[in-house]
């Protein structure tokens, strides 16, 4: 009964919920991507490049007298290192922004906590106000 209650107390815990939330959400974005890559990217690339299609790309090997043939797909290779790409930038830019954010709140947190640990300051607005006051 312990290990049931301390799998119950980890499993509660905000990260937990917060890296199962993670995952749901990068998985639909993961098929979002697929499909921009598969749907949209590949086939404008195939248009530029004369009506390639790269999940058709594939090179054949054949050894002497071996059947059936063995073939390396290296189009569904590529159209993976597009995706991956794209995702890995997309993960970028939101971390990035993430940070960004948080060091402005850090940043601001810091300033008001030093304009309020500060007695002299706060001695000093009051002179100020005692003195707009006249």
């Amino acid at each position: 009964m312990k290990i049931v209650k301390e799998f119950k107390e980890f499993a509660m815990r905000g990260n937990v919920i917060d890296l199962a939330v993670g995952v749901v959400i990068g998985g639909a974005f993961g098929k979002i991507v697929t499909s921009l890559v598969n749907d949209i990217i590949m086939p404008l690339i195939g248009v530029l490049t004369g009506g390639v299609n790269f999940s058709e790309l594939k090179l054949i090997l054949v050894a002497e007298g071996a059947k059936p043939e063995v073939a390396l797909f290296y189009g569904k290779f590529i159209q993976n290192i597009v995706d991956f790409l794209i995702i890995a930038v997309s993960i970028f830019i939101v971390i990035k922004a993430l940070n960004a954010t948080k060091k402005k709140v850090e940043r601001a947190a810091v300033v008001t906590a030093e304009a309020v640990a500060d007695p002299q300051i706060a001695l000093l607005e009051d002179i100020r106000n005692l003195l707009r006051k006249k």
